[in-house]
């Protein structure tokens, strides 16, 4: 008897032993595989899983592999498709800002951060970036209202004028902003709007006169053959200016689209100089102006359209011309600086007041004392766009009563 209750009470201590290893084993496997699984998830990625074995995880191995790979191709096409946004607010022109409930910028694109002239906007509040009460109080009016808000405004110290639309997430109180950079639309805008007046400007005072001699001579002018000759003289000085205002409005337009081919050779600058000159001496002689010319001879050649730049020139000296007084000098010269030729007009006339020195070479603009004048006002744009047709850049500087000089770069020979 006591043989017997030996053998099963040592029965007993082998199946607790085996249970017992068998649970430790069991323990540890699953520690290993609760390791496993951690590291996956520290990591992203399920590569370093556990393989199955013989211990009976053969289910769960499989199971939690299964599940590793679905959680591997979400997070795989979830990096795909976050590169792929990376890369469309990258290259968007529109400035793009995400904000959390508590107003502070959690993504921000580069557009974003040029507009708003912002370089880390990351972590930062929606009145630090936006930097103006308008734009601020369209995003709070959002984040109370939840309704979409759009405002536009101008930032005359930025030069800037911006649409901003605000997009809020009723859900979690975030907000996404998109903002426009509609400076060159309102530029171009203005530039409409300018033309239009100085068009109607320019038209009224010939269509003006022509109305009004057309009814003197019908009022019973026409009866009388010397007044009848001098205002039909005056008709054609009428249809001459505005035939010439229609044909440098299209040359103007042709330029500007690019329909007129230049026809670029090596060209002299002393030469260029020397041929407007020529070509304006008889009337600068007839304004009693003393006409003369600077520039070396051995000045580097450009490449250039000499029939062009010799039409920038006589624009340039016809305009010398028609605001200087008897007496007074026009030079024309010619240096080089660096890989340039830089050529200057200079009067000793009435100057341009500084307000007028930044548009002068608008279609149709000309300063006050200048309405009193011959000119469409088209040849300084038109020399613009030649001199800008052949890769240079032309500018004025001036003072009132000191005169005026216009300078215009074009690039040498390689």
């Amino acid at each position: 008897m006591n043989w017997f209750l030996s053998g099963l009470a040592l029965l007993f201590l082998v199946l607790a032993l085996l249970l017992a290893w068998r649970q430790a084993r069991l323990r540890r496997r699953l520690e290993a595989y609760s390791q496993a699984v951690r590291r996956a998830a520290e990591e992203r990625s399920p590569a370093d899983l556990l393989p199955p074995d013989e211990s009976g995880l053969e289910e769960l191995s499989n199971a939690v592999r299964a599940l590793a790979a679905t959680l591997q191709d979400r997070l795989l096409e979830s990096e795909s498709r976050r590169a792929e946004l990376a890369t469309v607010l990258e290259r968007m022109t529109d400035g793009v800002l995400i904000t959390d409930s508590a107003g502070r910028v959690q993504l921000a694109n580069a557009a974003a951060e040029r507009l708003f002239e912002s370089p880390a906007p990351l972590g930062r509040t929606v009145a630090e970036v936006l930097r103006h009460h308008q734009l601020v109080e369209a995003w709070q009016n959002a984040q109370t209202s939840g309704e979409e808000q759009s405002v536009a405004v101008e930032l005359p110290a930025r030069q800037k004028f911006l649409q901003l639309f605000v997009l809020p997430d009723r859900q979690n109180g975030s907000c996404l902003l998109l903002v426009q950079d509609l400076t060159r639309v309102r530029r171009l805008e203005t530039v409409r709007r300018d033309f239009i007046s100085n068009v109607s400007h320019e038209l009224r005072t010939p269509l003006a006169s022509l109305k009004a001699l057309t009814e003197t001579l019908r009022d019973g002018a026409l009866d009388d053959p010397e007044a009848a000759r001098r205002f039909l003289g005056r008709m054609e000085t009428e249809v001459d200016a505005l035939a010439q205002m229609a044909q440098e409005l299209l040359e103007l337009t042709r330029i500007e689209s690019g329909q007129v081919p230049l026809e670029l050779r090596p060209v002299s600058p002393s030469a260029l100089l020397e041929a407007a000159a020529e070509r304006m001496r008889a009337q600068t002689e007839r304004a009693g102006l003393n006409l003369h010319v600077q520039a070396a001879a051995d000045l580097p050649l450009v490449q250039a359209d000499a029939t062009r730049l010799e039409q920038v020139l006589v624009n340039l000296i016809h305009n010398a011309v028609k605001f200087t007084p008897p007496g007074g000098e026009v030079a024309l010269s010619a240096a080089a600086e660096g890989n340039w030729i830089r050529f200057a007009v200079r009067d000793t006339g009435v100057g341009i007041p500084a307000d007028d020195l930044t548009r002068i070479f608008e279609r149709f603009y000309k300063a006050d004392r200048a309405r009193t004048g011959g000119g469409t006002g088209l040849g300084l744009s038109i020399s613009r766009h030649l001199v800008e047709a052949h890769g240079g850049r032309i500018w004025a500087e001036s003072k009132e009563g000191q005169g005026s000089t216009f300078y215009f770069t074009i690039p040498c020979l390689p």
